[in-house]
């Protein structure tokens, strides 16, 4: 028989020697020390903490509400008492949880029962023990408990990372504003910008899915069995029960919602879901572009001595941190497009595929992360090959057709555009074959200058400006 420590991998809340080797999901396999920030927060063990939590912060409601008088204020022991089975919740109490539902065969029940233990026997237990779970339907604990394990999530885990993602870009877009770079439009060579400015563009899409992603409300239900407090008016018709709800609702730093049947409908999880695909959809594009402009050269990868690009070819280094952050991202996105799809959707007031569907949010999560990571590995390897870009946009003459063609319009020269397509399409355009073509042009001299002094490298509009200001 195998003993195991507490640090070895839990399962069904009996230790076993696990290795990572057999896990079944990359999650707790290959990328298991990459997602130990959200153990606690998704884990079987989370989830059991959180309905601990919403069953005693319910308890500690009732005894509040001047409409309950049979609970009536509680001492400051018994108050000690309830926000330590919170406070200290540790992996043998959720063991202890397990035991229970063995037994119980329902798990939200075991956490009353569990609750109904740690409270012991004393004059003042007595009536705290009837009065747990009062008015509650299973749905009404865990519905918040998924709420709050998402807003930790957010604030905790998801929210830091992409922190850390935007202000590693924007560094990197202010550091390169100036750098010219040549632009491919359909593949092809186009008007040139500058490294910085394109850097800049993915920081302004991530700040705004960032945003909307914060600002997804959390949203939760307590209302009863179908969702109209049947249960509740019947043992206390004069309470205003709506009220006592949005009020603890809001306590756990929730926003009430108050038309529902048995579950929460779980359109905010379809939000929370959207937003984050969204979010991860720019990164994609990111680690795709990344990955082309290391084919360009325009990047180099900072080479770690012992590390092999190819089992074959020695000299590569590839850019695989980008490549993995690209699947993981996708990963997470094909799991979060069926949360927003399925959760939302229950049979009259209530199924259970949602059940079992929620149990999987932290899998989701779990590549995010995994792929955040891999993504700022990735970026913090990167090296401008200033030499390549430049390169690359110097010998690009043919960019200057937009910008000849556009003056041309403002002094009335017929037929500018065909002309410069007549010029240029389909053929090597050299510095001397368009400064001969300037050279012909019945426009003022100071602009006959302006545009022979013109180059690929300065033709970059406002890159440079928009870059530093991002």
């Amino acid at each position: 028989m195998i003993r195991a420590s507490r640090a070895q991998v839990y399962t069904g809340f009996a230790y076993m020697k696990v290795s990572t080797l057999r896990a079944l999901s990359p999650a707790d396999g290959r990328y298991a020390g990459k997602v130990e920030s959200l153990r606690d927060i998704f884990s079987e063990y989370g989830l059991i903490r959180y309905r601990v939590l919403v069953e005693v912060r319910w308890l500690q409601c009732l005894a509040d509400e001047p409409a309950v008088p049979e609970l009536g204020p509680l001492s400051s022991v018994m108050k000690d008492v309830l926000n330590h089975i919170v406070d200290d919740f540790s992996l043998d109490d959720a063991e202890q949880v397990k035991k229970i539902e063995a037994t119980t065969n329902h798990d939200v029940k075991a956490v009353e029962y569990f609750i109904q233990k740690k409270l012991g026997d004393g004059p003042e237990t007595a009536p705290l023990k009837d009065f747990l779970h009062f008015g509650c339907t299973s749905e009404d604990i865990n519905n918040l408990s998924y709420a709050l394990m998402l807003r930790e999530a957010r604030r905790d885990a998801l929210l830091p990372q992409m922190r850390d993602v935007r202000n590693k870009l924007k560094t990197l877009a202010r550091e390169h504003a100036a750098l010219p770079m040549l632009s491919r439009t359909h593949g092809q060579t186009a008007s040139p910008t500058t490294l910085g400015k394109e850097l800049a563009n993915v920081v302004a899409r991530l700040e705004r899915a960032q945003e909307q992603f914060k600002a997804v409300q959390i949203r939760g239900k307590f209302n009863g069995a179908v969702g109209n407090f049947n249960a509740h008016l019947v043992a206390y018709p004069d309470a205003d029960w709506p009220r006592i709800s949005a009020r603890f609702i809001e306590s756990l730093d929730l926003d009430q919602n108050a038309y529902t049947t048995q579950i929460e409908p779980h359109d905010w999880t379809a939000e929370y879901a959207h937003s984050l695909i969204r979010y991860n959809t720019i990164l994609i594009d990111f680690c795709r572009d990344i990955w082309a402009y290391i084919s360009l050269g325009y990047f180099k990868q900072r080479v770690a001595r012992n590390e092999v690009g190819s089992s074959t070819m020695p000299h590569k280094v590839n850019p695989i941190d980008f490549e993995n952050a690209e699947g993981n991202f996708g990963l997470a996105n094909a799991m979060l497009n069926h949360f927003a799809e399925k959760l939302p959707i229950s049979r009259w007031q209530r199924d259970l595929t949602d059940s079992t569907v929620q149990r999987n949010l932290g899998v989701a999560a779990g590549y995010i992360v995994i792929a955040m990571q891999s993504l700022q590995k990735g970026v913090g390897k990167l090296q401008v090959n200033e030499a390549a870009i430049a390169s690359d946009v110097e010998a690009a003459w043919e960019v200057l057709a937009e910008a000849v063609q556009t003056v041309m319009r403002r002094y009335g020269i017929p037929e500018p555009y065909e002309k410069l397509k007549a010029l240029t399409r389909g053929q090597a355009v050299t510095r001397e074959l368009l400064l001969e073509f300037v050279a012909t042009l019945e426009i003022p001299d100071d602009e006959k200058q302006r545009l022979l002094a013109l180059t690929p490298q300065s033709y970059v509009g406002l890159a440079e400006q928009l870059a530093r200001s991002i």
